[in-house]
């Protein structure tokens, strides 16, 4: 199979889908690889390494597309990529479908195999793909949610571990999973004064066995969430339906009742985030105020640290990618389930059930397109 690695156009994006040792380990099954010049830059990767492990560089874009019958991307196709995509090809990337049905639908109308990297799901019901973003997200949402705390950042001016004399801030996060308890271990780890909420009673009750003595932990509702959040400097959003829209949790009548310059970090914004109030930002503008509320809705927040996100995440995406070349797609579908349950639109159908729900399309089950 010939596998296209195009570069990232998305705003602020610096990963690359695919390293060198990734290259390298599909030439050696005797697989193609196509990589557009300077994908890799961001995550200082230069072509030669590419070349060095067995790939082939190419100038454009239109090429790559036009060639592979596999494009693995990071970000979800731009509107200027749409054109390129042709009927049959698979494209194997985070698509966060749910917040956007205008990309469902040219996915749809361009008749690809999507792949999504976020609903690639195991027989232990993990999200193996989207764990180690989900990791780096939560731990880099506590730095990014401490700087704009600063006053000269639009924030209340608090440090967020406070000093001796002085109290600490107060840290709400709305979602105990992977982004959720990433974000605690470290804001705990600043002596902040953290509360985790989730609907997930033994979630909690596993995340108090393990997580140190200043963190609380509630169930998550919308009385809870509503008396906690005047008195949060800060709030984590990392709630997930997988492949749906994000629950919206925070809304505009709570938001009112939060002191101005508190910081509200929407990790949860690929997928629709978790407040009335937030909308998409880059790194270049990552923030606005709303309610006199800060709002940090970055909806790449890995990208900042590319180096460390592109070797993590094709760590995670690698052996999928293998088991696609290795195999027909039918064929790798059938035999590998934790695959099958990341295709959400295949041959003009949308195969994964929460999305047509949450879009408002047909839903058509997967066996009957790859019969």
């Amino acid at each position: 199979m010939i596998v296209g690695v195009p570069k990232e156009i998305k705003k602020d994006e610096y990963r690359v889908a695919l390293i060198p040792a990734g290259a390298a380990a599909l030439a050696q099954k005797g697989h193609a690889v196509l990589v557009e010049s300077g994908a890799g830059l961001g995550s200082n990767i230069p072509d030669r390494e590419y070349v060095e492990a067995g790939a082939v560089i190419v100038k454009s874009p239109q090429e790559i597309f036009k060639k592979a019958g596999l494009i693995v991307k990071v970000k979800e196709p731009q509107t200027e990529e749409y054109p390129l995509l042709r009927p049959g090809q698979i494209v194997f990337t985070f698509f966060h479908f749910a917040a956007s049905k205008q990309l469902a639908q040219n996915m749809l109308k361009r008749k690809v195999t999507c792949i999504a990297y976020e609903t690639v799901e195991d027989e232990q019901g993990q999200l193996p793909i989207l764990i180690p973003m989900s990791e780096i997200a939560g731990r880099m949402a506590v730095q990014e949610g401490a700087k704009y705390l600063e006053k000269p950042m639009k924030g209340k001016g608090i440090l967020l571990g406070g000093i001796p004399g002085v109290a600490p801030a107060n840290i709400l996060i709305l979602g105990g999973g992977v982004v959720g308890a990433n974000a605690a271990k470290v804001a705990s780890g600043f002596g902040g004064n953290v509360t985790i909420m989730d609907v997930d009673l033994n979630r909690l009750r596993y995340l108090e066995d393990i997580m140190p003595k200043n963190v609380t932990f509630l169930m998550s509702n919308e009385h809870n969430i509503a008396s906690r959040l005047p008195e949060a400097d800060l709030v984590f959003c990392c709630a997930l339906l997988r492949g749906a829209r994000a629950p919206m949790l925070i809304k505009r009548w709570m938001l009112k009742k939060m002191k101005p310059g508190s910081v509200i970090v929407d990790v949860a914004i690929d997928q629709g985030g978790c407040a009335e109030t937030s909308r998409p930002t880059t790194h270049a503008a990552p923030i606005y105020v709303d309610e006199s509320v800060v709002h940090y809705c970055v909806t790449n927040i890995p990208g900042a640290v590319p180096i460390t996100s592109t070797y993590g995440l094709t760590n995670a995406t690698l052996p999928f990618i293998l088991q696609i070349c290795d195999e027909s797609l039918a064929r790798a579908l059938k035999g590998h389930p934790a695959l099958a349950r990341g295709v959400n639109i295949a041959k003009g159908k949308v195969t994964y059930k929460p999305l047509a729900k949450d879009l408002g399309l047909p839903y058509t089950p997967l066996n009957r397109v790859f019969s």
